[in-house]
This record gives C-alpha cells, sequence and structure tokens, in this order.
C-alpha cells in the first residue's frame, strides 16, 4: 500500500476514492474500502490527520492511534493511502473547492462513501453535491448501529465484546511502558504500567481479561482504590511472561471486563482476588 502526505506522490490514474477520517477502521469503514477495491480502478483512501475535530477544538477520544490506523487500512487493502493535514484553514475550505483540489486533483471517477457523509465548510458537501460536480458517487448503506461514536460508548460502558463486535476485531488500547510504583511485583504480579497517547479512549475503570505479545492479560484501569490512589492507571500483568518492557511500546487487546475496582480488607484478600482474575483471564476468550 502506498502511503501518501501530498498530491504530487500520487502517480496519474483514474481512481476510485474512499473519504473519511476511519477513526478505528470499523466494520462499516471498511465496507466502504471493499467497495472501492470493487470498482476495479485504482482504489485509494484519502483521510485525515489530524482528527478534524481534534483541531475543531472538541474533545474526541481516538479508537486508534494514527499508525494502527494505518496498519488497518493497509489490511483492508485499497492501493493508496492518502493523508491530508488537517488545519483550521482547510476547514473553512467550501467543499467545491475541496472536492477540485484532493478529488479532482487525482483523477477520481468515482467517489465512494457512507450515506451521511460531509465535508467542507459548515458541513455543506454532501453526496449530492459530488454528483453536481459531475463526479460518479456510490453510497455505502450504513451497518446499522456501526459508528465509531457508538463504539467509544460501549468502551466507556466496559462492553468490550459489544465493542468489539462493532469493530470486527478486539478493542485495543496501547502506549509506552513507563515505571509506576512497582507493587505489583512485590504481589508477585509483575505489571507493565501502561501510557496511553494523548486523546486515546480508555475503557471504563475496572479488571480486564485480553492479551498482549502472545500472553493472557490481566489488566487493571483505575485509581488502585485498596492503596487510596487517585491517579488513573492501567497495569497489565501478562501471564507465563518473563522480560523486561519498560521502555518498549505496548498494545493490549482487551476482551472482556472481568469485575469493578475496589479496596479489600487486607492485602492478603487482595491477592486472593488477583489470583482469581489471573485464572479467569487464563481462561476467558477471545470475542472476534
Amino acid at each position: 500500500m502506498i502511503v501518501a502526505r501530498s498530491l504530487g506522490e500520487l502517480e496519474p490514474a483514474a481512481r476510485a476514492v474512499a473519504l473519511g477520517t476511519f477513526d478505528g477502521v470499523h466494520r462499516g469503514h471498511r465496507g466502504v474500502i471493499d467497495a472501492v477495491k470493487a470498482t476495479g480502478l485504482r482504489s485509494t483512501v484519502l483521510t485525515f490527520d489530524p482528527h478534524p475535530r481534534l483541531v475543531l477544538g472538541y474533545d474526541v477520544q481516538l479508537l486508534t492511534t494514527f499508525q494502527r490506523r494505518l496498519e488497518l487500512l493497509e489490511e483492508a487493502g485499497p492501493d493508496e493511502v492518502l493523508i491530508v493535514e488537517f488545519t483550521q484553514e482547510l476547514s473553512r475550505w467550501e467543499p467545491e473547492a475541496f472536492a477540485g483540489e484532493y478529488l479532482a486533483g487525482i483523477g477520481a471517477e468515482v467517489v465512494v462513501a457512507g450515506e451521511d457523509f460531509r465535508f467542507g465548510a459548515g458541513r455543506r458537501g454532501d453526496i449530492a453535491l459530488l454528483r453536481s460536480l459531475g463526479l460518479e458517487v456510490r453510497p455505502v448503506p450504513l451497518l446499522e448501529g456501526v459508528s465509531s461514536s457508538r463504539i467509544r460508548e460501549l468502551v466507556h460502558e466496559g462492553d468490550l465484546p459489544g465493542a468489539g463486535a462493532l469493530l470486527g476485531r478486539p478493542f485495543e488500547l496501547e502506549g509506552d511502558v513507563v515505571y509506576g510504583d512497582r507493587r505489583g511485583g512485590t504481589l508477585g504480579f509483575p505489571t507493565a504500567n501502561l501510557a496511553p497517547p494523548a486523546h486515546a479512549l480508555v475503557p471504563a475503570y475496572g479488571i480486564y481479561a485480553g492479551e498482549a505479545l502472545g500472553h493472557r492479560v490481566a489488566a487493571s484501569i483505575g485509581v488502585n482504590p485498596h492503596y487510596g490512589g487517585s491517579e488513573r492507571r492501567i497495569e497489565a500483568f501478562l501471564l507465563d511472561f518473563e522480560g523486561d518492557l519498560y521502555g518498549s511500546h505496548l498494545r493490549l487487546e482487551l476482551w472482556q471486563l472481568l469485575r469493578e475496582e475496589r479496596a479489600f480488607a487486607s492485602e492478603a484478600d487482595l491477592v486472593a482476588q488477583i489470583t482469581a482474575d489471573v485464572e479467569s483471564a487464563r481462561a476467558a476468550e477471545r470475542p472476534v
């Protein structure tokens, strides 16, 4: 897959183009990409970085990092991805100007988009406008209930099987492994403390089962109420793993919420519960 950050990096060709942010590259997004590939033209995904709503001042919790988005787009199989830098200036472009520059400008003959697609200043651009500009537009029916917004809601609720069903794969959380309190090691369960990137979507507080680096994971997201914590921590215990992860980048698949976090009457009770959580994580099944 060719990844371009400017129009000049794309060779002249007749193209079918899918436009969108593609946060999460969920099942609905992949339906749009499949439709682009089915045209027989050079298939191009046009996506934006940063996320437009972040540039416009909204708080958006992202389903994936941008690098992970590119990886997932490559798995979906288009010929090319054109990354358009989204700026305040670009947000003020009229849709006709955007279409002239970024669609006509790369030889787009067919545009494929979800039925609710909007673009340009004031979100005035739509499928009807693209057709009025002489482009063939193939709208892709929305998959009922599948949207980045709905996936965010499910993750916030801790419903990771539900989120995974809409994504078409388990929800992932990634970040750099940083030093923490090192309390887990003293309890017999050394953890990797994850620092996710800014604007990353983080699930509801609780204890989760999942996987990382081919190992089952019991992960705690929360404030460690047993120790009176107040700062959010993301701590992952990789079952049967030996090694030092400090300073590395780690991606967790989170499969299911095992329980809510809570304080215990004693440290012995805490260790007993962690032991049970680890066995639950070992028995957990990948949801998708």
